[in-house]
């Protein structure tokens, strides 16, 4: 947080609470999509302030709220969290002192990560003297002391001591200039298939696509498309509960995954489990699973439930050797160590949350839970926690078979010699009824929710019903939960989706009895977020996508760019002013190029116009007259999009030049826009598993729920119809016909 600049008149209410909302990240104001600009209230400065921890009720409290934030930063010398880049030389940080110690001999002490203690003598009276502020009657200063050279990347310890005085130990995080990027993709290309993993059909699976799919899904793309990774949905736990709790975007958790991505079939407990082989081949469970299998749509809560009867079961054959030290009983201990906290209270929530639903079937999530689970570090909850330690551990047992089972995705990945592998994808929202609301509730706001402004496509804006990050929490943690979030999503993978990537800038802000139209922009501290996510990008050897679709500043794409983060172009949107798509050749380089995402009609589907007859349909539309408007609208992105295409002479000479005359995305057609993507000159393209087969439904329809089928739909075909169908088989040609022509198909050999 910033200071209330000097001399703000107390007097003026509308002035001081400008003043102390910049000072706090808070844009008093913001230029929307048609160039209109929205000043925030009074009332909306005085909300998010107070969301923020700071009682803006009187001129006099917010003095004081200020007054008390500075003397927490003035009157410790170093910062909580210092996140500096490695090229940035020499390096430096601020330290605050009393003016009396502005000339007493100081020893700088940096312990890194590895225990390695440096200590550097240095003399305060050399230094320059720097900003000045007098609080409580003491005058204080700040100087710029530099710091040991070639600190390693990581996250280390630094104090000073000064006068033999020792500080309070800060955390010094020292990061890469730029993500991590392969060699060969510095002036190479590659290109992807993304699919929704838990729609994925098989002959084998029970109903919902899992880890032994994807690694067949994942040969079938290297040895016949030419690809060179899987792009993944958010494998995040979510409540497995229809309509409500299905949107791999709105995670019961961003760290731990979902159990239904598990292949029962393929645990170790399951080979050797009589019980569990005799229990499969029943008649009711066979049943089960062939009607699973067969449903047109995913079954969430069926085949939950199914799994963990068999996970129980195959649990209680693993306690048998968790007490002995058996190799795989001290994976699990190794694992479970490695993990610390973060999973247990995972676990703990998972096992209160059976329990309490099962005594009282209305209670559906931790805010109607008895008060005493309600707080994660109750004595009633570590009471619970010893008491069910077996339902704890069950929940931490799914995890890491998970872990390993996605484990062998990316290896198999690997050896089928995949350049990337598996593109796993991070979403924002956290559902604020979930594990990490529960756990971890200081690092999250009260009293705002997330949305969005008034835009084309929401013209009342976008209430998105989930609480905003805590930035000042996170910052005095030293970014741990943080890091963790990007640590865990990264893992088993060569890529990582940011999905919308403009919230390590800001975020859109709606106080709680507030509209979305109401609501104002708040910023965060992006620099310290963008270098975190490089430090672990290059630790891991992992691409980082940012998702950064709609309104975005100029200001912000050039910072990605400089942070070595990829843009995320999409056909629809790459437009100039004058509504004129871009040609390939416009694209920028460092990008990944798509037509579509989940929350946009598939090629088939915008050809053929089938979203906006969905929105009618699920009464999305406020009158006929919006719904004649789209549809010509329709008409003209339709054209405009035949056109380039036919000037890029991508489309035959015979192909009807007017959109009207193309009912649908015929096979000319969807090689053309194949083409033009791979065409670009982006590093990355991708194409969903719906458009490179032609399917009409797109997975989400926004601002719906049980009105569509929402994170439900499954692919046309099975896994193994991908190798056998001849259809299936000419679009696989045209796309590596494609991947071939424009440098773009892998050439790793398999291993």
């Amino acid at each position: 947080m910033g200071e209330i600049p000097e001399g703000t008149p107390t007097a003026n209410r509308a002035g001081q609470l400008a003043a102390a909302a910049q000072a706090c990240g808070i844009e008093i104001d913001y230029w929307d999509v048609w160039g209109k600009q929205h000043h925030s209230s009074i009332e909306v400065q005085t909300a998010i302030l107070q969301s923020l921890g700071v009682d803006a009720s009187t001129p006099t409290n917010l003095q004081h709220a200020f007054e008390e934030r500075a003397w927490s930063e003035w009157q410790q010398p170093l910062p909580t969290t210092i996140v500096l880049s490695r090229d940035n030389q020499p390096q430096q940080v601020s330290v605050s002192l009393p003016v009396e110690q502005a000339h007493l001999p100081a020893v700088i002490r940096l312990r890194t990560e590895e225990g390695l203690l440096t200590e550097t003598p240095c003399s305060l009276s050399d230094l320059p003297m720097g900003q000045e502020s007098s609080l409580r009657r003491r005058s204080f200063i700040r100087k710029r002391i530099n710091l040991p050279d070639n600190i390693p990347l990581g996250y280390h310890e630094l104090s000073i001591e000064i006068g033999g005085q020792p500080s309070k130990a800060s955390r010094l995080i020292v990061c890469p200039a730029q993500a991590y990027e392969p060699a060969w993709l510095e002036s190479g290309r590659a290109a992807g298939i993304a699919i929704s993993l838990y729609g994925v059909r098989s002959q084998r699976n029970w109903g919902c696509g899992d880890t032994t799919d994807l690694q067949d899904f994942t040969a079938w793309v290297a040895e016949e498309t030419g690809a060179s990774f899987v792009a993944l949905n958010p494998l995040h736990s979510i409540a497995n509960r229809q309509p409500y709790n299905t949107s791999p975007y709105l995670p019961n958790s961003i760290f731990y995954r979902n159990p239904v991505y598990l292949d029962v079939e393929q645990l170790e407990e399951f080979q050797s489990s009589s019980k569990a082989i005799a229990l499969l081949n029943s008649p009711t469970v066979q049943a089960e699973i062939q009607a699973l299998r067969a449903a047109e749509l995913v079954e969430y809560e069926r085949m939950h439930r199914l799994k963990i009867r068999f996970l129980k079961l195959l649990f209680r054959a693993f306690l048998k050797e968790w007490s002995r030290d058996t190799p795989r009983s001290l994976s699990f201990r190794k694992y479970i160590e490695q993990e610390g906290e973060l999973l247990h209270q995972f676990a703990v929530h998972s096992a209160l949350d059976e329990a309490i639903h099962k005594q009282r079937p209305d209670v559906w999530n931790w805010h109607a839970w008895p008060e005493q689970y309600q707080d994660p570090h109750s004595a009633q909850t570590a009471e619970f926690a010893h008491r069910h330690w077996r339902s704890v551990l069950f929940y931490k047992y799914i995890q890491w078979q998970l872990d390993q089972q996605f484990e062998a995705a990316q290896q198999v990945a690997q050896k089928r010699g995949l350049r990337i592998g598996l593109y796993h994808d991070l979403a924002l929202a956290t559902d604020r009824f979930g594990a990490d609301l529960w756990a971890h509730r200081s690092f999250f706001v009260s009293g705002s929710r997330v949305g969005s402004p008034p835009d084309g496509f929401s013209p009342k804006g976008q209430d998105w019903a989930f609480p905003p990050p805590n930035a000042e929490r996170h910052y005095q943690d030293g970014y741990r939960l943080f890091a963790e979030s990007i640590r865990k999503n990264l893992r088993h993978g060569g890529a990582l989706r940011i999905d919308h990537v403009m919230r390590f800038f800001r975020l859109f802000w709606i106080p709680d009895g507030m509209e979305a139209p109401e609501g104002t922009y708040v910023r965060d501290r992006h620099a310290d977020l963008l270098r975190i996510l490089a430090l672990e990008s290059v630790r891991n050897k992992v691409l980082i996508v940012g998702e950064d679709l709609g309104t975005v500043p100029d200001e912000v794409r050039e910072s990605l760019h400089r942070f070595g983060i990829l843009s995320y172009r999409l056909l629809y949107f790459e437009q100039d002013r004058n509504g004129r798509m871009r040609k390939p050749d416009e694209y920028p380089i460092n990008a990944l190029a798509s037509a579509t995402t989940h929350d946009l009609p598939t090629l088939a589907g915008f050809w053929l116009g089938r979203d906006i007859e969905a929105r009618r349909g699920a009464g999305l539309l406020p009158d006929d007259a919006t719904y004649h408007q789209m549809l010509a609208d329709r008409s003209r992105e339709k054209q405009k999009m035949l056109d380039v295409l036919v000037e890029l002479k991508l489309l035959p000479e015979w192909f009807p030049r007017n959109a009207s005359d193309v009912p649908e995305l015929s096979g000319e057609l969807h090689n053309a826009i194949v083409g033009f993507l791979a065409s670009t000159p982006s590093k990355l393209m991708l194409l969903n598993q719906e458009d490179l087969l032609k399917e009409t439904e797109q997975q989400n329809l926004p601002g719906s729920t049980a009105e569509y089928p929402n994170w439900r739909r499954k692919m046309r075909c099975t896994v193994e119809e991908l190798w056998e169908s001849p259809e299936i088989q000419a679009f696989t040609r045209m796309f590596r016909g494609w991947l071939n022509r424009t440098a773009r198909a892998n050439s790793n050999p398999a291993t």
